[in-house]
């Protein structure tokens, strides 16, 4: 086994096996879920990737007033001897443009050499939620038939959009080498993209232990998702508190729909339309708001009536 470009610390000898691959992304959805199911499984590397050839500094550390080059972030192959026909494929970076696709294509290398035959990979779904919804994992997959596979498993099958970086794109680039490619996305708070969310990691560590018949102990994820749960109230209560509170009145005339939607942006939507009465500006601003969450029909007339009062 020697493919150019990636290193080779140990051969293995695997039958067929699946591939999980992560990236890190928002939330670190993905990373953290494939991480957390790698050290669970004493996984060993047995290759890496030579990112010389993918990816340059771009600054200069300095630490006591001496200079040093960072060092390239690692893109690590495992195996595990528990599950020998599993491989975990773990990267601490995304990379864009060409060198990204040169990177997939390396990857894919291996997976061919070790004729990989289905490659699975995760995201974050980013939803107008509070963290205290549970995170529900949607799938999609670069082949039609796979849709009804991951509806076995209760996965609900994400029908538009993108995703977004290399969790993404390699379905699409394994569908080119004839390897099926699935990617499990788990919902999380829009606001807290930049958080960590392990509760969004343990629905995907959860599905894919079903899936690939492992077990996996998760007291060590659920005590991080307590600790993180403990930070999101309270952000939670400070985004509230930006806003004044609606008057009930208020509240009572909004439709239905409305509750999809948290009560923090319902109050900052009433924060808009009372400053746009006066300040015209405001009303792009509403506008943008109304529109980000969907509600502009809903609030279509009212906010038409802003600038008959203008005029």
């Amino acid at each position: 086994m020697g493919i150019q470009g990636i290193k080779i610390y140990q051969r293995i000898n695997v039958k067929e096996p699946i591939m999980i691959a992560g990236w890190p992304g928002m939330g670190n959805v993905a990373l953290e879920s494939i991480d957390y199911l790698r050290r669970r499984l004493n996984a060993v590397a047995f290759a890496e990737i030579d990112m010389c050839q993918f990816s340059a500094p771009d600054m200069i550390i300095v630490e006591d007033g001496v200079t040093k080059l960072p060092e390239l972030p690692r893109q690590v192959f495992y195996y595990t001897a528990k599950h020998p026909n599993l491989i975990i494929f773990e990267s601490e970076a995304q990379l864009g443009g060409i060198a990204g696709v040169n990177l997939m294509e390396r990857i894919l290398d291996l997976a061919q050499e070790l004729k990989v035959w289905r490659i699975y990979t995760g995201a974050a779904f980013p939803l107008p939620i509070s963290h205290k919804e549970p995170s529900t994992v949607f799938g999609v997959a670069n082949e039609k038939h796979l849709k009804d596979f991951l509806i076995d498993y209760k996965v609900k099958i994400m029908e538009e959009g993108q995703i977004s970086g290399l969790n993404g794109l390699l379905l699409g680039f394994a569908a080119k080498r004839g390897i099926e490619a699935i990617c499990l996305l788990a919902t999380m708070p829009q606001y807290a993209i930049n958080f960590p969310n392990p509760k969004a990691s343990k629905a995907i560590i959860e599905v894919l232990g079903e899936i690939l018949d492992i077990k996996v102990d998760m007291m060590k994820i659920d005590l991080l998702i307590q600790e993180i749960d403990k930070k999101m109230d309270m952000i939670e209560e400070k985004i509230k508190g930006i806003f004044p509170e609606v008057e009930k009145k208020d509240v009572e005339e909004v439709d239905l729909e409305s509750e999809k939607v948290p009560n923090y942006i319902m109050e900052k939507i009433e924060k808009l339309f009372k400053e746009a009465k006066t300040d015209k500006k405001k009303a792009y601003a509403l506008k943008e708001e109304l529109d980000r969450w969907d509600l502009y029909k809903l609030y279509e007339d009212r906010f038409l009536d802003l600038f008959k009062e203008h005029q």
